[in-house]
């Protein structure tokens, strides 16, 4: 790796951390820029801004619950029962990994930022809404594959995968709040339940 790219990624693992860990409105670039051990004014190199960094990571975070939870669930060769109990076990297995690292339960970065600043940065809820509506997808493409089986029994599926992807957000919420992962274990079950007509 080059320095080049290396500075640019030691910021953007920075920032992830500190983002994910505390808030958009909690972290200034130049505590980013002191984690990284990189000069402030390299930060403006790479980033125009502190909202170009958020957008970078938030799709680095895409990439690592891609690999991490969405990759590991939803495989077509799977009955669409078992991709949606594997969403749920490796959701759990992500949160109680981060409790068990840093001794919090850190809920979803994308929920987390959803909540924060929605309201306050247009660009910024945009990308979070498009890349919540790509994992959505996942949902619906397995309630899709199951109901084209019969494993499942005809629903709509756009609707219940918002459903669905709705619930586990707001389990997140509530494991984040009561910094219990155990929630999502317990609780999470439900979800296969809901359908929309």
């Amino acid at each position: 790796m080059n320095i080049v790219t290396d500075t640019r990624q030691r910021l953007l693992n920075s920032a992830r951390e500190l983002l994910y860990s505390r808030s958009y409105g909690n972290v200034g670039v130049k505590e980013i820029c002191d984690m990284a051990g990189v000069q402030k004014g390299s930060f403006y190199h790479f980033f125009p801004s502190k909202q170009e960094l958020t957008l970078a990571v938030l799709d680095e975070f895409f990439i690592i619950s891609k690999q991490e939870i969405f990759t590991r669930s939803f495989r077509s060769e799977w009955p669409a029962m078992q991709q949606l109990r594997a969403l749920l076990d490796n959701v759990y297995a992500f949160q109680k990994n981060t409790k068990e690292q840093i001794g919090k339960t850190l809920g979803c970065p994308y929920g987390n930022m959803s909540s924060e600043m929605s309201t306050q940065d247009e660009v910024i809820r945009q990308r979070l809404d498009g890349l919540l509506q790509q994992m959505e997808l996942s949902l619906k493409t397995a309630l899709d594959q199951g109901v084209r089986t019969g494993e499942i029994a005809p629903c709509n599926t756009a609707a219940t995968a918002s459903a669905m992807f709705a619930f586990v957000e707001g389990l997140m919420l509530l494991a984040k709040t009561r910094n219990d992962p155990e929630l999502i274990r317990e609780l999470g079950v439900a979800m296969l339940n809901i359908r929309i007509a």
